[in-house]
């Protein structure tokens, strides 16, 4: 009976019970919108937040491009890097074929004490070189391998030197020469304002192993290069490879090219890179080379000194 006095209560009152339930239910809908706006303001906030976490990685990223554009110029430079190279030959000796040839080569500086490094540059040749009507023979040509001694910290007049090996390992049968070899290798540059100006010369005879058809290892190699730096980490780029066989005949002997091309720093995710494709052509060659050189190369970098740098701060 308690019971039904009560729900007799309340129906004989309903104009109070609609109040009730209005002021309820108002209530709730403040609530719901006031909940929506701290929900909506914390979104607005991340949001800002997250802007302005990539404006700040851009700005280092960008910072990083630029500091790093001289520095991956440098052969001897205290940077750890992975370049990726290919080279595409047609033309010339070749005629409508073409030869391909992908350089690996890994960049490792050394330290020794506090002043001086120990650059390891090691060359791999992954080669596809055209025969007979339209086939290509892959594999790869002779590793080397060279070490600069250089100063860790660069100088107006920057400089390495040290050996240069050249390890049989070929398994392309046209790429080999069956020899060890070995010989000097010296790198210098100067970097006057936007400019980074060097050149790189080596040569490499023959101290052991049988040599391929009679053709002994004696090849000479020198490169000019040249980088003007333009802003957002962009350069104007030459680096020609000219070469001489000293075992060839004469007038076989040397590879001369010119040509020019562009370099960018970029950031993937967060790892730099360096990205540059260059033209190259050929003012001399041996007969069975090609005439015209479209080289792209791909550079993974870790900058040592920076990291060093940032860790003492």
């Amino acid at each position: 009976m308690a019971h039904e006095s009560s729900w007799r209560t309340v129906a004989a009152r309903p104009g109070r019970s609609v109040w009730t339930l209005t002021w309820v239910a108002a209530g709730l809908i403040a609530s719901s919108g006031s909940a929506r706006a701290q929900s909506q303001n914390e979104s607005a906030k991340t949001a800002d937040a997250a802007r302005a976490a990539d404006s700040s990685k851009a700005g280092e990223h960008a910072k990083t491009e630029s500091d790093l554009a001289k520095q991956s110029q440098n052969p001897v430079a205290n940077l750890i890097s992975l370049p990726l190279q290919y080279n595409y030959y047609t033309a010339g000796g070749l005629g409508e074929n073409s030869e391909m040839v992908l350089n690996v080569q890994p960049v490792l500086p050394v330290p020794i004490g506090e002043r001086w490094l120990v650059i390891s540059r090691t060359i791999v040749p992954f080669v596809s070189i055209p025969f007979g009507d339209g086939f290509q023979s892959g594999g790869t040509a002779d590793i080397e391998e060279e070490a600069f001694f250089t100063k860790t910290e660069p100088e107006k007049l920057t400089w390495g030197v040290g050996p240069i090996f050249s390890f049989p390992t070929a398994s392309n049968r046209f790429a080999r020469t069956g020899q060890w070899g070995m010989g000097p290798t010296a790198v210098a540059l100067v970097t006057p304002g936007p400019w980074v100006i060097g050149l790189l010369a080596n040569n490499v005879w023959r101290i052991g192993g049988r040599a391929s058809n009679g053709h002994v290892l004696n090849t000479f190699t020198l490169q000019p290069f040249i980088n003007f730096n333009l802003p957002l980490a962009w350069a104007i780029s030459t680096s020609p490879l000219i070469t001489a066989d000293w075992s060839a005949p004469e007038g076989e002997r040397w590879t001369v090219p010119i040509g020019v091309g562009v370099s960018k720093i970029t950031h993937i995710g967060d790892q730099p890179m360096s990205f540059e494709l260059q033209y190259y052509h050929n003012l001399k060659d041996p007969t069975p080379a090609g005439a015209e050189q479209l080289r792209l190369e791909a550079t993974l970098l870790w900058p040592v000194a920076r990291a060093k740098k940032k860790k003492s701060k």
